[in-house]
């Protein structure tokens, strides 16, 4: 099988990229950061004015009843400038994990590129705030059966610096894959995802060219190839584990027009056959 080679420039290229992102939000959070700070100088100046006129209320409230009203309307106005500092404190806190959530998603991702570089090509989908979604594609194994599809999956991450992996079984032929953990362990997730579609590459090489050809549909926890032959006969095939080098394609059972045709009429000229010369087969076959 052939695949995509994950070169060192289109790493770097990638790695560029991010890193460009990343430079672009630190900006826009330290931009926010100086306006925030403008805002509470200004704002802490008011107050300073604000609690002298106090004092001076304060001081000269025995010359005149009138000062009362003006003393209450300086305390409300004191009142009011606290209530907005302690909203820009709480905005400053909020920009503030922002730019830490960039910082964890540049390191994630830097780690994954350092990683992963050798083992498969990656290509980022998207980004959010506290999701990305990624394409990955392995390196050649060999197979002359053709080339593994890409696996799209996505990660979310929490504030407390966990993640959720989760990978979709589409027409890759993998079993849906759902994994959680803290954040530094997401590079070590993704490789353990990558190495289990590897490890089955040949097969589901084999499985993804087929659909090409036949109707059929994997179902990788029962490792069972279903084969619409037509509307009115289905056909059943076994996949052992460790094919096709360590196991067989095996005929479980074939209906037509919902009765059991008998497996012995059935069998094609090849000792072990594959799944493609078992589907070339039964769709010549007059029996089925």
């Amino acid at each position: 099988m052939t695949g995509f080679l994950c070169t060192g420039n289109e790493a770097h290229s990638r790695w560029k990229v991010l890193k460009s992102e990343y430079k672009e939000g630190v900006q826009e959070v330290e931009a926010l950061i100086s306006t925030l700070q403008d805002r509470m100088d200004k704002l802490h100046h008011k107050r300073d004015r604000l609690t002298n006129l106090v004092t001076a209320l304060e001081n000269k409230k025995d010359l005149s009843l009138q000062m009362g009203e003006s003393l209450q309307t300086a305390y409300n106005a004191l009142r009011v400038c606290e209530g907005q500092l302690a909203q820009l404190r709480m905005e400053t806190d909020a920009t503030l994990d922002r730019s830490a959530d960039w910082q964890h998603l540049r390191d994630a991702l830097q780690g994954y590129v350092e990683e992963t570089q050798g083992v498969m090509q990656c290509r980022l989908l998207s980004v959010g705030s506290s999701e990305l979604c990624v394409e990955l594609r392995p390196r050649s194994c060999g197979s002359s059966s053709g080339q593994l599809e890409p696996l799209r999956l996505t990660v979310t991450w929490s504030p407390d610096d966990h993640f959720h992996l989760q990978v979709y079984q589409g027409t890759a032929g993998l079993l849906e894959v759902s994994m959680k953990g803290c954040l530094s362990h997401l590079s070590a997730a993704l490789l353990e995802v990558m190495q289990c579609y590897t490890s089955q590459g040949e097969m589901l090489a084999e499985i993804q060219a087929l659909h090409s050809r036949f109707a059929i549909d994997w179902r990788p926890g029962q490792r069972l190839l279903v084969f619409l032959k037509t509307a009115s006969s289905v056909c059943n095939l076994g996949v052992e584990e460790g094919y096709p080098s360590r196991g067989t394609a095996t005929l479980i059972s074939v209906r037509r027009d919902g009765e059991l045709v008998d497996n012995a009429v059935l069998q094609p000229p090849q000792k072990t056959p594959s799944l493609t010369e078992w589907l070339e087969f039964l769709s010549s076959s007059p029996y089925v």
